[in-house]
């Protein structure tokens, strides 16, 4: 994933710019950069990696180096950006978000009519390179995005900084990613997250349809090409990666996944599920919201079994090794005894992929003396493995505890049921849920359907991707 923000001001961008992009930093843990552009000094750029450091951190000389009134910056899990582009609509600077799926299909097609591509030190091309290189085959920023986002086969929400000193930012085609607008007396603003412009002190001014495409000044927003009318939100923006204090689509992600949680003990009072607990918790961080919803409904108090030490374990996946990663995400867990030896505990997470770290959890939660641990996942099954955002790290849906687990039951014969599994009241969803619990040491099991998550983000299913639940396009 990732997040970008970029401002244009009458004064200098780079205080907005640096603090509101260091707001996206839970979108991406790889690299981060800023662009600035000054009639003076020009285009300056920095780019450094954060896997170890914070952006500020990394950053925090900037006001000293960089100086513009227009300004881009990014976090991202995938590649180096922002990068400086010169090309026959000019020298910009460009970010983007997403992920493309036919990269060597674009990068021939690019080839043929005469680019050339930087190789990156892993030998692949850059994401922003080879979508600018797109951008690059028509006469105007406009006509060359549309292109481009007509011809990637995935996803890819984009900001250029143009040497006029302004911003072109496009969401991506179907609206996976939000973008949002900001305005103040002395400029505009366009970002992912809106809390991060409001804490630089933007008020709100709108929200880019799908594949919508404006251009940003000081002096106002000027749209170069509107919205389509298909719209696909990622639903996982709710549940899983967005901040609790995000809306998108006007929905709160905190509010959300109360209402998540309180579905899923909705659900478990329908089934007749009277397990004794001591405590409902969350899985921290994103679990805790929808652990509160179901401790609400259920009433069942509240707890926090044990807390997350991120003062200096700030990553868990540092490490290359997945040893020393599941090593590191076991450091951080410091247990609350009290609240944990001879407790009967339920805990929701926001999600279950592949279950590493899970049962590393579990098994931290029985040597501290817990009676028993129910688990609840505030999503439904992970069928397919993401090939529009790329959030999960898992290389292929074999990697996906849902998928290993019916191959496991009834080879690929099991592929033809996924319905079935995916619901709980079959015989195959019944039988999923068990195999899973003896994998992972739950005492019980259960996942939020599909018209629960939908229900609780309230917006129309024809609106939302759930395709790594459901495969829908």
């Amino acid at each position: 994933m990732g997040g970008f923000f970029g401002a244009v001001n009458r004064e200098d961008a780079i205080g907005d710019v640096f603090f509101g992009t260091d707001y996206h930093s839970h979108l991406g843990t790889k690299s981060g950069g800023m662009a600035a552009y000054d009639p003076v000094r020009g285009f300056q750029r920095q780019i450094h990696s954060i896997d170890k450091t914070p952006f500020r951190t990394k950053f925090d000389k900037v006001f000293e180096e960089m100086k513009g009134f227009a300004s881009i910056g990014c976090i991202s899990d995938t590649d180096p950006q922002p990068l400086l582009i010169k090309s026959r609509l000019g020298t910009y600077a460009i970010s983007t978000i997403g992920i493309i799926n036919n990269m060597d299909e674009l990068i021939d097609l690019c080839i043929k009519n005469g680019a050339n591509f930087n190789a990156m030190t892993s030998g692949r091309t850059n994401n922003s390179e080879l979508v600018a290189c797109l951008i690059n085959q028509k006469e105007s920023f406009t006509e060359g995005i549309k292109f481009a986002q007509d011809n990637i086969d995935g996803t890819a929400s984009i900001l250029i900084l143009t040497e006029k000193g302004s911003i072109i930012a496009a969401r991506d085609k179907v609206g996976r990613l939000p973008i949002v607008t900001g305005k103040r007396e002395d400029g505009y603003c366009a970002c992912f997250e809106s809390f991060a412009y409001q804490k630089v002190g933007y008020s709100a001014c709108g929200e880019l349809g799908p594949g919508e495409i404006v251009e940003i000044t000081a002096d106002g927003i000027t749209q170069l090409s509107p919205p389509g009318k298909k719209k696909r939100v990622c639903a996982f923006l709710w549940s899983y990666y967005g901040y609790p204090t995000a809306t998108y689509e006007g929905v709160n992600v905190e509010v959300m996944r109360m209402r998540n949680g309180a579905i899923m003990s909705r659900n478990d009072k329908e089934k007749g599920c009277d397990y004794h607990l001591d405590y409902v918790a969350g899985v921290p961080d994103s679990g805790t919201a929808h652990a509160i919803g179901y401790a609400s409904n259920s009433e069942t108090p509240f707890g926090r079994p044990f807390i997350k030490y991120t003062q200096t374990w700030l990553r868990s996946f540092m490490p290359v090794n997945q040893s020393e990663r599941n090593r590191v995400a076991k450091m951080k867990l410091l247990p609350v005894t009290d609240l944990i030896k001879d407790k009967d505990l339920l805990f929701v997470d926001d999600s279950i992929v592949r279950g590493t770290q899970l049962r590393e959890t579990v098994d931290f939660l029985y040597s501290n003396g817990a009676k028993t641990v129910h688990m609840r996942s505030a999503c439904p099954p992970i069928m397919y493995g993401c090939k529009y955002l790329n959030f999960s790290r898992a290389t292929s849906d074999m990697e996906l505890i849902s998928r290993s687990t019916i191959m496991e039951l009834e080879g690929e014969e099991g592929f033809k049921h996924l319905d079935e599994y995916t619901d709980g009241n079959t015989e195959r969803g019944k039988k999923l849920r068990s195999t899973i619990c003896k994998k992972l040491n739950f005492d019980s099991l259960d996942f939020q359907t599909l018209s629960g998550i939908i229900e609780a983000i309230g917006i129309d299913e024809d609106e939302l991707c759930t395709y790594c639940w459901s495969g829908k396009e």
